[in-house]
């Protein structure tokens, strides 16, 4: 995976038909715009299959998981790859009663400010306040973080 320049680069790889591909890319190019203007990124979607060979090759994972960031080192245009499963979209979309590209989308946004530098298992917060304020502004239901009950 890797994108051009300041642009999102979106692959689809083995996911399942009947996405609405425009829909997606449509959104991931407001990501770039808004979220991280003047920064890349690419976003792999695909299948649980391959998020789980991607969550056990580099995290030691042996399942698979809705969405894994991967940024890059350094202070290069190119923010870094994010993958995620539309299988796992799908199911957590009728579970939020949203659809699976609104699902697809919220999980673009949290692997984008992962690529950031965020992390909101140790932040305080900012990660938390960050994809809520991000949320609203992109029109998007809950977000990842914000449906762990605490």
């Amino acid at each position: 995976m890797s994108s051009s320049g300041s642009k999102p680069s979106l692959l689809f790889r083995n996911a399942p038909r009947g996405l609405d591909r425009k829909q997606i890319r449509e959104f991931a190019k407001s990501l770039c715009t808004l979220v991280s203007p003047g920064r890349g990124f690419t976003i792999l979607v695909t299948n649980d299959k391959e998020l789980q060979r991607l969550n056990g090759a580099f995290l030691g994972n042996d399942y698979p998981t809705d969405v894994l960031s991967f940024p890059f080192e350094g202070a290069g245009v190119e923010l870094g790859e994010i993958a995620i499963s539309a299988q796992m979209a799908r199911i957590q979309g009728m579970q939020f009663r949203h659809s699976t590209e609104q699902e697809i989308a919220i999980l673009m946004l949290h692997g984008l400010l992962h690529l950031q530098g965020m992390e909101h298992h140790n932040d305080r917060g900012k990660m938390r306040r960050a994809e809520s304020k991000w949320r609203l502004e992109l029109g998007l239901p809950h977000g990842l973080i914000e449906r762990v009950k605490k």
